[in-house]
């Protein structure tokens, strides 16, 4: 199937800004070229950022100077593939199209590819890979978006994190001595978005990262369906993030009201 790409040259010209996340290093090291768990975080991004790399590796992406693995990506699905082991469909936000994969390992799989269709504003959670010189997303999870004021305040998010390590994070190394302050990307789930940054400690960072992968994750139409919830296990090997932190954001998410636990070490979102 085939949609009309639309054109967002005009609204987005130039709109090839990358997000990236802040790291914690030696003094003596450069800290936007270290490798840290930081780049376990979820990074907004644009395709014509994604374009531009001029290599992708096994174990994430670089832009800004800053080691990405997870991106979240919003744009309209423009084609779709569909097989018994996988979705392949083609997402364009304006600033170019990817091709994004998601396989379909169990019901809940099926039921969240069945929803999308082209034409379809979608937001996209996944990792930037290259196989065989080909580049495509490897989805975690795909949500349709209802509400538009998300597409610009994603192109916002993509904006503000890129100033902020191409401007900001140097600046704020030099001051704070190799500490640098974490740009704070939030989307709310009532929809009043809120962006700042904050010292923070790297457990910290690392918990608030994922902590909107976890609720996009409890919101899918299977996880709100179960009576019991959905065990710490099964969102960390779904998100691939490790178990620790997957519990660690959990807690978090529970004390924040926005999460509950139904039986030992499992969770459902408040509003379900």
């Amino acid at each position: 199937m085939q949609a009309n790409e639309f054109d967002g040259n005009a609204a987005f010209a130039g709109g090839g800004f990358m997000p990236s996340q802040a790291t914690q290093t030696a003094p003596d090291r450069p800290s936007y070229s270290s490798k840290n768990s930081d780049a376990r975080c979820l990074t907004p991004v644009t395709v014509k950022q994604l374009k531009d790399l001029s290599k992708v590796g096994e174990s994430g992406i670089s832009i800004d100077g800053v080691d990405v693995n997870n991106i979240v990506l919003v744009g309209i699905i423009s084609k779709i593939d569909n097989a018994v082991s996988d979705c392949t469909f083609r997402v364009d936000d304006g600033t170019g199209w990817v091709e994004c994969t998601k396989w379909i390992h169990e019901h809940a799989d099926s039921v969240e590819v069945d929803v999308i269709s082209v034409g379809m504003y979608v937001r996209v959670y996944g990792q930037f890979k290259s196989i065989q010189s080909r580049r495509s997303i490897h989805t975690f999870s795909i949500r349709p978006i209802t509400d538009f004021n998300e597409i610009a305040h994603h192109f916002l998010e993509c904006i503000y994190v890129h100033l902020y390590n191409t401007k900001l994070r140097p600046r704020m190394t030099n001051a704070t001595d190799g500490m640098t302050a974490q740009p704070q990307v939030a989307n709310s789930n009532s929809g009043n978005h809120i962006m700042g940054f904050s010292h923070q400690t790297n457990s910290t960072n690392q918990i608030r990262g994922i902590s909107s992968m976890v609720l996009q994750y409890l919101r899918r139409p299977a996880c709100l369906a179960s009576e019991m919830g959905v065990s710490s296990d099964i969102v960390a090997r779904e998100l691939n993030v490790s178990v620790d932190k997957v519990r660690k954001t959990l807690d978090f998410l529970a004390s924040e009201g926005l999460v509950y636990t139904t039986t030992d070490d499992h969770y459902k979102f408040t509003d379900a």
